[in-house]
């Protein structure tokens, strides 16, 4: 995991919406935005931002981490 990222632990951990980093072995094999939740088995879909597609994610075979915001603050003059 990377600084900006927190590691998710099971599927009911994850929403619709979350942009999301997932490896295999330590190498970033998928990163997205989640778009639908199974959590009885563990799976959940993201549109796939390295491949363009939507692809189906199992939390026994990766390693997810939720990617969060930069959290900068505009400053007004």
């Amino acid at each position: 995991m990377t600084m900006n990222e927190e590691t998710v632990g099971t599927c009911r951990d994850l929403a619709a919406g979350d942009l999301i980093a997932a490896r295999y072995k330590g190498t970033l094999v998928h990163r997205g935005h989640v778009t639908e939740r199974v959590p009885d088995h563990g799976l959940f879909w993201i549109m796939d931002e390295l491949t363009g597609g939507r692809r189906l994610l199992d939390m026994a075979d990766l390693e997810i981490g939720r990617i969060l915001s930069a959290g900068i603050e505009s400053s007004a003059s």
